[in-house]
């Protein structure tokens, strides 16, 4: 039987379900997600085995219109980069909605030399489904893709469609991992991405575009694991915000980090925070680079 193995970039504008599509895929949480832009910051690699190929998805930080600052930047440039070296693309779209930043990433993978597959998302929550393949005859005409496939990311509607033709467009090859593993991410880069999405689902909307979260000890002690993050703001009004009143904030965060953090490593996890703040950080790519970003 042939096998098939390769990389496969899933990109799109940033909050259109990037995240949500590799969890669904995978079949396990292991991407975080909000409902806020610029959840996604690192590159995720998702591994998902078949009896015929091994997809390697790579979940990216969402292409987006640069606005000088230098995360943005950053991300954008990961995300270019990953384009680079990858085998197949799935570009992600909203069903019924195209915007000038769908078009921005479509001109940033239309000369990628590798099939681009269209995954049209949200398909469930369109109550005219007539009126949805006019939207896809339109959009199609745009580029010449390899496949335009409606989709559910949260339901999984037609996954299987476009695990299909992912697979079918990989190159011959052996499987690159075995079969147990999910993800090639380590665990201490999970908590830290698992605090991370807990500040962003709880805190006010301006508080996790300044924030960043550091492990600074991860200790395996037989079914215990043992877990000091930092978490790195850049004003001390957000540290009052995160910490809360009578530490209630800080808290929940950790209560809600540590049930994932669980469920995601099998063990009982002891997590302990703390807040402090560093001007600036997320607007100097040196500061970028000395806590991970951009690192692939």
């Amino acid at each position: 039987m042939t096998h098939r193995c390769g990389h496969v970039g899933i990109v799109g504008r940033p909050n259109v379900g990037k995240s949500t599509l590799l969890n669904t895929l995978i079949g396990q949480k292991i991407s975080i997600t909000a409902p806020k832009p610029q959840t996604t910051r690192h590159s995720l690699i998702g591994v998902k085995t078949l009896p015929d190929a091994q997809i390697l998805y790579v979940d990216t930080p969402g292409l987006h219109k640069d606005t000088g600052k230098a995360m943005s930047r950053v991300l954008n440039r990961a995300a270019q980069g990953i384009l680079e070296g990858v085998d197949v693309v799935v570009f992600l779209i909203e069903g019924m909605r195209w915007t000038d930043e769908d078009a921005a990433v479509l001109e940033r993978v239309r000369n990628v030399h590798v099939p681009i597959i269209l995954a049209v998302n949200k398909v469930d929550l369109q109550g005219d489904k007539e009126a949805l393949l006019p939207f896809l005859q339109t959009v199609g005409s745009r580029f010449d893709f390899a496949e335009i496939i409606p989709i559910s990311a949260r339901k999984g509607t037609n996954l299987p469609r476009l695990e299909a033709a992912v697979a079918a467009r990989l190159p011959e090859s052996p499987p690159a991992y075995d079969e147990d593993t999910l993800t090639t991410a380590s665990s201490r880069f999970m908590a830290a991405e698992f605090v991370r999405e807990q500040i962003t689902r709880l805190a006010h909307d301006e508080v996790p575009y300044g924030v960043t979260v550091e492990i600074e000890s991860y200790v395996i002690d037989g079914n215990l694991v043992r877990i000091d993050a930092l978490i790195w703001v850049e004003r001390e009004g957000q540290k009052g915000i995160l910490i809360g009143k009578d530490g209630e904030m800080l808290k929940e965060i950790g209560r809600r980090s540590r049930i994932n953090l669980e469920n995601l490593l099998g063990s009982k996890v002891f997590l302990r925070l703390w807040v402090k703040v560093k001007g600036g950080w997320s607007d100097d790519e040196r500061a970028l680079r000395a806590l991970g970003y951009g690192d692939q």
